[in-house]
């Protein structure tokens, strides 16, 4: 059975949720803390908090543990790496992904449910969706403005949208670019995703339609 690493740094308080998300996708997955190894693993995954408790910027002190070096081996190995919130920070900020996540448009912290419209199925995460899908899932960020000089050199995976997939300013939550709401590098094995996938896992939640994301990336690193 494939494992997963659900890497945790002081700050981070979505491991338990990302951890219980991939075992339900069906696969084994660990969480570890960010002095350990991740030797074994097969796919890693940075889940949402707010590591080192945002100072500096958020994400920037936790892209530059040791850690973060195995990391990058992953992806440039091939395999899975998954930042959600702020695993997309600390990705970005680790030179993983390109582009930045600033504070919103209007600085506040978000916390509620938004449309999604699937842009990209042929990664390792979204290989369960139908291109031009509209999913439910919850976003909690206070930096989650998307932002990167030419948006042509990102895969845009999701943008926020309405109900019925339209992609407008009307329903751009934080005022990132081109309504980005997560991004994959070139090669699809790394992505970024500012929404919470493991927070719609399950019916009682209010949607499944994250739990897809999971079983994508457990299905594709059991190839």
């Amino acid at each position: 059975m494939v494992r997963f690493a659900v890497v945790v740094f002081p700050g981070t308080n979505c491991d338990f949720e990302t951890e219980r998300a991939i075992r339900k996708a069906g696969a084994e997955a660990e969480r570890v803390w960010y002095r350990a190894s991740l030797k074994d693993f097969d796919g890693v995954v940075l889940p949402g908090g707010f590591s080192y408790a945002d100072y500096l910027r958020a994400g920037a002190i936790a892209a530059r543990q040791k850690i973060m070096e195995e990391v990058k081996e992953f992806a440039e190995e091939g395999r899975p790496v998954l930042g959600i919130c702020n695993g997309f920070q600390i990705l970005t900020e680790a030179g993983l992904l390109p582009g930045a996540l600033r504070p919103n448009r209007v600085p506040r912290f978000l916390c509620r449910w938004v449309h999604l419209r699937v842009n990209d199925v042929e990664t390792p995460f979204t290989s369960l969706y139908e291109p031009g899908e509209v999913i439910r899932m919850p976003i909690a960020h206070a930096e989650g403005n998307y932002y990167i000089d030419d948006p042509s050199k990102v895969r845009i995976v999701f943008q926020y949208s309405d109900e019925n997939g339209n992609v407008s300013e009307e329903v751009n939550p934080n005022g990132s670019v081109l309504n980005i709401a997560a991004i994959a590098n070139e090669r699809g094995n790394v992505l970024g995703t500012m929404p919470h996938p493991e927070r719609a896992s399950d019916r009682f939640l209010g949607s499944e339609d994250g739990l897809r994301l999971f079983k994508s990336m457990v299905e594709w690193a059991r190839r």
